[in-house]
Formats: C-alpha cells, structure tokens, sequence
C-alpha cells in the first residue's frame, strides 16, 4: 500500500483589529504584529509540529505568507513558499469591506448560526461556500498527485480550510460551516489511494 499524501492546513494569524470589524474576505488587510509577537510560542509549537520536509504553499494574500515566515522564525527550516489561489479565502464580492452591523439587511437568506452567511448565500461579485469547496477540492486531488506520497503545508484561511474538510467528507456547505478553524489551529487531512481521510481539525498550537 503506498504512503498516503499528507495535507497540513494552518489558518492564517490573527489579523489587525480594524480589519476584524469588516467582513474583509479576500481583501489583502495586514495581521495583527502585536498579537503575532505575543504568540511566539504557538510559532514555535507549529515549527516543532509540522513534517519535515514538506511542500510548502500560501495564498496570495500576505497574511498567509506573514504566517509562514513567523514559523520559520520559530524554528521550522526555511523552506520556498509556492503561491497557489486555489486557496485564497472566500470571495465576498461587493460585501467586502463592509461593516458586520450592516450585512444583515443585505442577505438574501437567513445567516448561518456559525458564519455571516449560508452556505448557499452568494454575494453579489463573490462566491458561495459551495464554490469555494470546489475550487479547493480540484487543487487538494491535483497536488495529492503532484505531491504524492508526501507531505504538504498550506497556510490558509479559515472559509477555504472548511472547504477542504467538506471536500474530503463530502459535506453540504452548512455542514462545512459547522467546524470552528481557529487562527493558527492545524488540520490535517490524508489522501490515501481511493479515499480522504481526516486525522484532526482545528488543533491548538502546542496541543
């Protein structure tokens, strides 16, 4: 039986309080630098947890890669960071940069109990959670592929890390909605020769 491909999936660092108070999506905003300075230990808990050696991947948003190189800081080896999209946070469209008090009056759908909205809610420019899922879904089979046998680290957001775990289980995007991604938590999940495979979701840094 060959190795399994291995995906280890950590959501990005907390992000700057101004940032926090819009729905910010795939905006580019900056992570918080006083909260990453107090999280060293966490860095350092995910450079010791983490495989090595490992493919290394980020989003094209800077928040992703801020993370990345705070875990090469905390000990991990530097490593090249690949930018793959597929990855990047669900796109809110026109909702993006507006302030959570207001986005109510604008659903189309009553919100989910866990997230803004339902899984089905697209906004107008974006894209539902069910999109998402997809878009993340045909990047894990192709990297299970490229990488095979493997280990891989994405460095990701909380939407398309959801989106991964609704991948791997075949889930309905509320479902997916139902998992909590923390900042900095760790997913693993393992693409064997016919199947997913789920070994955690959300663990702690340090856990």
């Amino acid at each position: 039986m060959p190795d399994p491909t291995g995906f280890w999936l950590v959501r990005h660092a907390l992000v700057e309080p101004a940032a926090r108070a819009v729905l910010y999506g795939q905006t580019d905003v900056h992570v918080c630098a006083l909260t990453m300075e107090q999280q060293g230990a966490a860095y350092a808990a995910l450079a010791a947890r983490l495989p090595r050696p490992a493919h290394w991947y980020v989003t094209p948003l800077s928040r992703t890669t801020r993370t990345a190189e705070a875990i090469f800081r905390g000990g991990y080896p530097q490593a090249p960071l690949v930018t793959e999209a597929a990855f990047v946070e669900q796109n809110l469209g026109e909702w993006q940069g507006l302030p959570h008090a207001e986005l109510p009056a604008r659903l189309t759908r009553p919100a989910h109990e866990f997230w803004p909205l339902a899984g089905d809610e697209q906004p107008p420019g974006g894209e539902t959670i069910g999109a998402v899922t997809t878009r993340v879904g045909e990047a894990l089979e192709r990297l299970a592929v490229d990488h095979a046998g493997r280990d891989v680290v994405i460095v990701a957001h909380g939407g398309s890390i959801r989106a991964a775990v609704a991948h791997a289980l075949d889930l309905r995007p509320d479902q997916a909605l139902a998992f909590s991604i923390q900042n900095l938590s760790l997913t693993r999940l393992e693409r064997h020769r016919t199947r997913w495979k789920v070994v955690c979701v959300n663990e702690a840094p340090g856990a």
